[in-house]
């Protein structure tokens, strides 16, 4: 790649693309790259600021923005994603499917460190709709050195750096649990608003129970949705509290299913449980009250990642602590706000 003045480009090959921006009206290349230039071009090129041009000047020592961008896009990309065409030296990536999208942290601060070269993503551990973008990739410069890219590939590894997981569960259960409620004297609220957030992600409520306050009845019935009913998710609404009379976390401990955490440092939800049954690991959540009336709570943030079979830490969980906070907008934008960014 050289530097020669507009003027005598004439003939010469763009090595890339070049934009024109009028306010309101335009943001595109006017030329791509490999455009061999003519003399009707140069009123073009310099009425858009470019007195001078790089053209291609082979050097097998470096690579173009665009064949950089292909190295990087393959760094990132994994089976369930789009890729768009690249432009400008930049390669975006889009989902295929509805799902749990992820982002190796530590590898992508890797990259972005490595200097002139950039990976931008959205927050990982988020749910996606098919469509929805994804990240971006580019080198800062016009070219780069071979040995430089090849570098950060080789240590970035096989596996991509981001990862895309459709949604596998499809059956749950919802134990609703309470005495006022399994006597009548109030209506279950609760189940409707676990059946229209499970919707939102192709999940059927296959069976429906409502039970008092007895912990060994809610513990049969637990077993009983997974081992009979064929659940693959179990929520248990209600008796969440600290109070003497809340038995719900007792039960779920009593099916000898393994607690990952009673707790989390979430609000709304702070009285949150997730614990995972037998062998096959089917996620069995004890749901506060705040999710029957709250707009966004940790069943939330939880939920994509759970149908999605990615195994939730009681670290990671921990994690939530800090973008934890709900603010409670008057109109929300989940997930496009920093509402369980945390993880």
């Amino acid at each position: 790649m050289k530097l020669i003045k507009t003027e005598d480009a004439v003939g010469s090959v763009l090595c890339h693309d070049l934009t024109q921006i009028i306010k309101g009206v335009t943001k595109d290349a006017v030329f791509r790259k490999g455009h061999v230039v003519q003399s009707e071009d140069i009123p073009v090129l310099l009425s858009i600021g470019k007195e001078h041009l790089y053209v291609w000047e082979a050097d097998e020592n470096m690579l173009h923005e665009n064949d950089a961008a292909r190295i990087l896009c393959d760094i990132c990309k994994n089976e369930h994603m789009d890729e768009s065409e690249v432009k400008e030296g930049k390669i975006e990536l889009s989902a295929a499917a509805d799902g749990l999208f992820k982002v190796d942290s530590k590898r992508l601060q890797l990259v972005n460190s490595f200097g002139q070269m950039m990976i931008a993503t959205r927050h990982g551990n988020t749910p996606v709709k098919k469509g929805d973008k994804l990240a971006g990739t580019r080198i800062i410069p016009l070219v780069i050195e071979k040995e430089k890219m090849y570098s950060v590939q080789e240590l970035c590894g096989e596996q991509p750096l981001l990862k895309l997981m459709p949604y596998k569960l499809k059956k749950a259960a919802v134990i609703a649990t309470g005495s006022e409620v399994f006597t009548g004297r109030i209506k279950d609220t609760f189940t409707p608003v676990i059946e229209e957030k499970l919707a939102e992600y192709g999940v059927e409520v296959i069976h429906k129970q409502v039970l008092g306050d007895d912990p060994d009845a809610v513990t049969a019935a637990i077993k009983s949705a997974i081992e009979e009913k064929g659940a693959e998710l179990v929520c248990c609404t209600g008796g969440m509290s600290v109070d003497p009379d809340d038995k719900t976390p007792l039960a779920i401990k009593n099916t000898g299913a393994k607690i990952i955490s009673y707790g989390a440092p979430v609000l709304p939800g702070a009285m949150f449980l997730l614990a995972y049954y037998g062998e096959h690991n089917v996620p069995v959540m004890g749901l506060p009250g705040c999710v029957m009336y709250s707009k966004r709570t940790i069943f939330d943030l939880v939920l994509p990642r759970v149908i999605a079979c990615d195994p939730v830490t009681a670290e990671e969980l921990a994690s939530l602590g800090e973008g934890g906070l709900c603010l409670n907008c008057k109109v929300c934008t989940y997930p496009a706000c920093g509402f369980g960014k945390g993880w």
